[in-house]
């Protein structure tokens, strides 16, 4: 029963566009409080937040019909202009997968500009296995030691900072004119031109 709890938080959590606890505060509370075992709890916990953030990028992608023709056509130029710059946007990803940084905002900017959701979620789901791993495996090693640190993260001003920061650059992506380019500074006639 504990383990259907736990992905009702997860997913719910992830279902949030900013502000929600991280993920891998929830499994490391459910760690200490309900001595889950570290396996399930991290196979759970990837999962069901992977499931969360598939459903609030979906739930995000329908709000486009939302938004004026000329914002739809913003969003589409970037798309295009991120699809063709693969690599920039993997390693892009790669930091948001990897890293404990929040993921909403960029399962919502993936849902705002259409993008191919089922890479991002196997990206999401191997890093989240792996950072998951080292928070669960941490916690066993120093359980006593978690508790205080775990009441310090949640609610601190840089983490509300950062998530208002990150929402408002989802909330500004569809009023950028991502079709304008800079005018070409003028080529030294001697020069050949770039490859």
């Amino acid at each position: 029963m504990r383990y259907l709890v736990l992905v009702g938080i997860v997913v719910g959590v992830n279902l949030l566009p900013a502000f929600g606890p991280p993920t891998w505060a929830v499994l490391v509370y459910a760690r200490l409080r309900w001595h889950l075992d570290p396996v399930a709890l991290i196979g759970l916990g990837a999962l069901s937040a992977t499931l969360g953030r598939y459903v609030l990028a979906s739930a995000t992608r329908r709000l486009r019909g939302w938004f004026p023709q000329r914002s739809r056509a913003n969003l589409a130029t970037l798309a295009e202009r991120l699809t063709r710059r693969r690599g920039v946007v993997a390693g892009f990803v790669t930091l948001f997968v990897i890293s404990p940084l929040p993921s909403a905002q960029l399962f919502s900017a993936a849902g705002l500009l259409d993008l191919s959701l089922v890479p991002l979620c196997a990206g999401f789901l191997a890093g989240r296995l792996i950072t998951y791993s080292l928070y669960v495996t941490t916690t066993i090693v120093i359980e006593s030691q978690v508790r205080g640190v775990l009441a310090n993260v949640w609610g601190q001003p840089w983490w509300i900072a950062l998530q208002v920061l990150l929402l408002a650059g989802v909330v500004v992506l569809p009023a950028i004119p991502w079709g304008r380019r800079r005018a070409a500074a003028p080529r030294d006639p001697g020069v050949p031109p770039p490859p």
